[in-house]
């Protein structure tokens, strides 16, 4: 199967969503509703996963700048993002391998996995890193 890239549709994205540099909290609030929409959308296209990346990056930079360092950990950003779908423990089995890998994840008793943390990225559609502390 081969994955296409429409530069028209992604162009009509990025008019649409207008992304940037994030100055304010304001702006950043804005797309992070953004993400949070594109996040909840099953079988993103390969446009909307471009702009879904993009927003990520501009945010993360927005963050690291503004907010403390090390204010959230992977364990946060996955509860954040099973939060954002309205997921819980049972919706990751698949992708953790067992019930108690996601509650020691979930209560930081346990680092996750190289593998996990990939999966978690294809799952959410965002960076692996996320999951991995720097």
């Amino acid at each position: 199967m081969t994955i296409t890239f429409d530069r028209y549709i992604y162009s009509k994205l990025l008019s649409k969503y207008q992304p940037r540099i994030i100055k304010t909290e304001e702006e950043n609030e804005f797309f992070l509703e953004i993400v949070e929409e594109l996040i909840s959308t099953k079988n993103l296209n390969s446009e909307e996963e471009a702009l879904l990346q993009l927003l990520v990056k501009l945010i993360e930079d927005f963050e690291d700048k503004h907010y403390q360092i090390n204010a959230s950990t992977p364990q946060s950003r996955l509860l954040h993002l099973m939060d954002a779908r309205s997921l819980d423990a049972t919706d990751l089995l698949e992708i953790m391998g067992s019930r108690e890998a996601v509650v020691e994840v979930i209560n930081a008793r346990l680092e996750i996995t190289k593998q996990q943390a990939e999966a978690l990225g294809r799952f959410f559609h965002v960076d692996p890193g996320l999951f991995l502390f720097n």
